[in-house]
């Protein structure tokens, strides 16, 4: 039987901190959670493997680095809130969770949306809403937010997302004038000036919505 404690062990070392990681608090989260059960069991060997698991419905489990990576510039503190584009398998919500975050999460495929629910609440995470939704229209009724992650790749930033990132603030998306061909963009918003900063070339799932694809 293989031990996926160690699996996750190795993921954490040689894929996360060897790239340079060094936020305990992110590496921790995710030698805790149990990357695993976030998908299919048939495909529960390649959770721990350096790329993407699929999750049904054209959509993916991001690479590990990837999660570590967008996480660690995000920079969560406990206690701040933050909204996530793009629910899919939970994993990203439930790490945000782990940080301390109150995470408010929107998906727009009704099946992910309904698994990911039923997962989280399994695993006791009630920090964590769960929205089902056009994700590029944000979730305006519980803004602002501190934080705001997508883990979906659009042709440009949302305005809905920009309207509610809170000031100070931090919001992190790939953008990219072609599908499946981004730039990993963070927008930081302080005393009402917007800068943006670019992180190099990522690959998402394309962002689908009024203000996506």
């Amino acid at each position: 039987m293989v031990d996926l404690r160690r699996n996750r062990e190795r993921m954490v070392r040689t894929q996360i901190a060897a790239r340079g990681i060094r936020n305990t608090a992110v590496l921790n989260a995710m030698l805790k959670i149990k990357r695993h059960l976030f998908v299919d069991e048939a495909l529960q060997a390649q959770a721990y493997q350096d790329h993407p698991v699929p999750i049904g419905y054209k959509q993916t489990l991001s690479q590990p680095y990837t999660v570590a990576l967008m996480t660690d510039l995000l920079d969560v503190r406990p206690g701040m809130r933050v909204l996530e584009i793009g629910t899919g398998s939970g994993y990203q919500a439930a790490v945000l969770a782990e940080l301390g975050a109150e995470v408010y999460t929107v998906e727009r495929i009704p099946e992910l949306h309904e698994i990911a629910r039923r997962r989280l609440q399994d695993m006791g995470y009630a920090r964590i809403h769960l929205k089902l939704d056009d994700g590029t229209l944000g979730w305006p009724e519980r803004a602002p937010f501190d934080r705001i992650i997508v883990t979906a790749g659009g042709p440009e930033i949302p305005a809905p997302l920009l309207e509610q990132l809170g000031d100070p603030g931090v919001l992190l998306i790939p953008v990219g004038g072609a599908k499946r061909t981004q730039e990993l963009i963070m927008v930081q918003r302080q005393n009402g000036t917007l800068s943006e900063e670019n992180y190099g070339n990522v690959a998402f799932v394309d962002l689908v919505g009024s203000h996506g694809w």
